[in-house]
């Protein structure tokens, strides 16, 4: 490190200084303010956080000046080399190896930074900048000056000394608006204007302003209007350091002949809607051969109209005997391209030639249906800890418009064959794992509810509706598992940033087929029930008559399952002679753990889910998302239990189709924030969830439960081997019922698309009010938030694109499952790191 910092100057010309440092004093004081400073035309070499090393300004000096000179000095600095190349490899090789070392050290300065040099005249232009963006938010009178402190290393820093005066405020703001329609539109929303008297003048006020009246306009029928009408005067000239607006709005002159006529603006009104639903540029000149009319809006075909008028009609937010509006524009093109049955539509107005008053807009949208049918499959070859080889496959068939509705149905399959030797059995064959699924999807583009929810849920809210099933089955994976699911979703958005979502019927039927392979599963909890049987002197047990030796094979391990049930059966609910506290405690722990997975479970469901997302788009760095979802489960099926003869458990639990069912509530709150930090991102998330059993359960189904660890939670331990609370649990999938987790990363840029990152996750999951008698697993109290772990790490990012590459290394910081005295760094090393590996950001 210390050589690369003495090199930092090496591409730096005779004469010249490398600017190291940019010092901005506001009013003689030192400002630190990272929007202040990337004003500065000229940016000091980029410098990885924390170490401070301006890293890819060292890869930059590794490149030579002049490859290709160098290359030939070196070819002609012996003299036969050239010649001996030539002969052994050709002449032409010889040149291509020129080539190639240019080319490698193009590709070094690529990936490097050149040094910023000082310029006096960008250093001006800087201070100029600061002095003009200080005097467009009041300090009309703010100047700025100037140093540049040069050393004799070729370095050098630049000061910049900005004095703002005193600020100037809006005294007024006077209107000049020459059409009548303008005005009176203005005047009814002047109370939402950004310029107050009395607040400070800042031109960000001018500019929103701007854009406010422009929608404004655009939204309320005006629809030549555009923000070029729109201009500010300003007067400030002995006014004792106020400001006097005055707000411009002209009409628009328009062309007639070789005059130029002023026309004032009006509200226009949208006359007629006429909709043409297989639109293609070649069919443009064509004779329409199919019409109908809905609420007004006439729709028309080449060919044939192959929707249900309402179908179009309910996407419409630009109606006839409606005012124009850019809105109810954007918000007609969104909701028709949310149907996914059309490309590309269009809308476009003219004005109605029926009209005198040229008042009247016609609105013409031009629709092209996709195809009909779309088909696509896929295929992928894996290996992994449970499959030595395997090859999986799905395709899908996707129909448009099935049902005149612009619906759309969706038939899915999947299936994957794999081979493994460890679950391998004499007779097998190559490829002993299979799984096969099947889905059915079908979305409406409304809400499909018996009564009518149009008032509460209009057309512009983008709402659906989805019905959906599958299946699933399992051979040879596992516990041989069979999934069946289904349910019926409704979707809407009420405003841009806003989502709701609730699943009216969420069910799911899990059938575990192979329960006696559970210990051949979960091998630590086979291994620990191993550990106790061989230390349990059988023989002295009372009432001995099901359990000996014989249960273990020539291994002097139990036999799977007769051997593991027997031990298991021995030992009941009384405590044994030769069986200590710990060890009645985790047979019953491995016990209860193995019936609540090898149960079937049957799930009927409803839940909510709202959401406030405020991100404009994929590349906006600065947004927060909030998310809340309610679940309520069993309470149908327990109304029905009271009054129907149902089977019951012993336990009094009841029972449908043979499958005792869930009941439990559940709540999740994700909250999500991003800040631009310069060039830079800092991000947090904040997750807190419970699930209480209650009813027809004692406990959370596996499936429903929450878990710990892994690329997208606390990166220091790997995914279900967290907790739950201070337990060091051995079990493969460690889940429980509650759930707190904090994240907070900072992602900076290494070199170019190759992104940085900090990280500290803190969190863990616990039992509460469930089943779980284990006091370390479970939440009693906020003196249990001592048990939260604390992980740290960092990690790299590689941006593709259209997806990020992640890789992450978390250590353990404070680790709960500790003794309390030994929590903190005991495993803060490279040997007891976790790597995660991702795609896209953890959150």
């Amino acid at each position: 490190m210390l050589l690369l910092s003495c090199n930092a100057v090496k591409r730096v010309p005779p004469g010249e200084h490398l600017l190291t440092e940019n010092q901005i004093f506001l009013n003689e004081e030192e400002l630190n303010d990272a929007r202040i400073n990337t004003l500065l035309y000229q940016q000091p070499n980029a410098r990885l956080p924390l170490v401070g090393i301006p890293l890819r300004l060292h890869i930059y000096n590794l490149a030579e000046k002049n490859p290709d000179s160098v290359y030939t000095a070196w070819l002609n600095r012996k003299p036969k080399r050239k010649e001996r190349l030539t002969n052994l490899i050709s002449a032409k090789q010889v040149e291509r190896m020129g080539d190639i070392k240019v080319g490698i050290n193009n590709a070094i300065k690529k990936a490097g930074e050149p040094p910023t040099i000082v310029s006096e005249s960008r250093t001006k232009r800087s201070a100029d900048r600061l002095t003009a963006y200080y005097q467009a938010n009041g300090w009309f009178n703010a100047e700025t000056d100037y140093e540049i402190e040069r050393d004799s290393t070729k370095r050098a820093q630049v000061k910049y000394q900005i004095n703002t005066g005193k600020p100037y405020a809006i005294d007024s703001l006077t209107t000049f608006i020459e059409s009548q329609a303008a005005d009176s539109i203005y005047s009814a929303h002047r109370e939402e204007s950004y310029i107050v008297p009395g607040q400070q003048y800042r031109l960000l006020d001018i500019n929103a302003e701007t854009s406010r009246i422009t929608n404004l306009f655009k939204n309320n029928g005006l629809y030549h209007f555009d923000r070029e009408f729109i201009s500010f005067l300003g007067d400030s000239v002995n006014t004792g350091h106020k400001a006097n607006i005055e707000l411009y709005i002209r009409d628009r002159q328009v062309e007639q002949g070789d005059t130029l006529v002023t026309i004032p603006f009006q509200v226009h009104e949208i006359s007629r809607v006429n909709v043409i639903t297989d639109y293609t540029y070649a069919d443009r000149e064509a004779n329409i051969n199919d019409s109908l009319t809905r609420e007004q809006i006439h729709l028309y075909a080449f060919d044939k109209i192959n929707y249900r008028a309402q179908a179009i009609t309910d996407a419409l937010s630009v109606k006839p005997g409606s005012i124009y509006s850019e809105q109810d524009r954007i918000q007609t093109l969104t909701r028709l391209g949310e149907l996914r049955t059309f490309k590309y539509p269009s809308i476009s107005y003219k004005t109605d030639p029926n009209d005198s008053t040229g008042k009247d807009l016609i609105a013409n949208i031009l629709l092209t249906p996709l195809a009909k049918y779309s088909l696509k499959a896929e295929f992928s070859a894996s290996t992994s800890n449970i499959q030595d080889f395997g090859i999986a496959g799905s395709g899908s068939l996707l129909i448009r418009n099935i049902f005149r509705g612009a619906e759309t149905f969706q038939i899915s399959a999947r299936g994957s064959i794999g081979a493994s030797d460890d679950l391998a059995t004499a007779g097998d064959s190559f490829f002993n794992i299979r799984e096969i699924g099947a889905d059915l999807s079908l979305t409406f583009p409304r809400i499909f509810f018996p009564f009518d929810t149009r008032r509460l849920i209009t057309s512009n809210m983008s709402p659906s509706t989805q019905l959906n099933v599958g299946i699933g089955v399992q051979e040879n994976i596992g516990l041989d598992k069979q999934n069946v699911t289904g349910g019926l979703r409704y979707l809407w958005s009420p405003t841009r940033v806003t989502s709701f979502r609730l699943d009216l019927i969420d069910i799911q039927y899990v059938r575990n087929l192979n329960t006696q392979n559970y210990f051949n599963i979960y091998n630590n909890s086979y291994e620990l029930l191993n550990e106790i049987a061989l230390e349990v002197p059988t023989d002295d047990i009372p009432g001995n008559d099901v359990f000996d030796r014989s249960n273990f094979n020539e291994n002097n391990e139990l036999i799977i399952p007769t051997g593991t049930r027997s031990f298991i059966d021995l030992i009941g609910d009384e405590n044994p002679q030769g069986l200590n506290n710990t060890q009645l405690r985790d047979l019953r722990s491995i016990e209860q753990r193995r019936q609540r997975l090898t149960e079937d479970n049957l799930i009927l469901a409803t839940n909510a889910v709202f959401i406030r997302n405020n991100r404009e788009n994929l590349f906006d760095p600065s947004f927060s998302r909030f998310r809340v979802k309610l679940e309520l489960a069993g309470n149908l099926l327990d109304a029905i239990s009271s009054v129907a003869n149902l089977e019951r458990t012993p336990e009094g639990n009841s029972k449908v189709f043979g499958v005792q069912f869930s009941q439990y509530i559940k709540t999740e709150i994700d909250y999500i924030k991003h800040w631009e930090v310069g060039p830079d991102i800092f991000a947090i998330r904040t997750f807190g969830g419970i699930a209480v059993p209650y009813g027809n359960s004692n406990s959370i189904p596996f499936i429903r439960s929450f878990f710990a660890g892994g690329s997208n939670d606390n990166r220091a331990w790997q995914a279900y081997r967290l907790g739950p609370g201070s337990t060091d649990s051995p079990n493969e999938f460690n889940e429980a019922n509650m759930k707190l987790a904090f994240n907070a990363e900072y992602r900076f840029t290494v070199l170019g698309d190759l992104k940085g990152a900090v990280f500290a996750d803190i969190g863990n999951i616990w039992n509460i009010a469930d089943n779980v008698e284990d006091p370390a697993a479970r939440f009693e109290g906020f003196a249990d938030l001592k048990e939260l772990a604390i992980g740290s790490g960092f990690g790299l990012r590689y941006d593709f694109g259209f997806f990020v590459f992640r890789f992450d290394l978390g250590f353990k910081t404070y680790n709960p499952a500790e003794e309390p005295g030994d929590r903190w760094f005991r495993q803060y090393n490279f040997a007891n790191t976790v790597l995660n590996f991702g795609i896209n950001y953890p959150f």
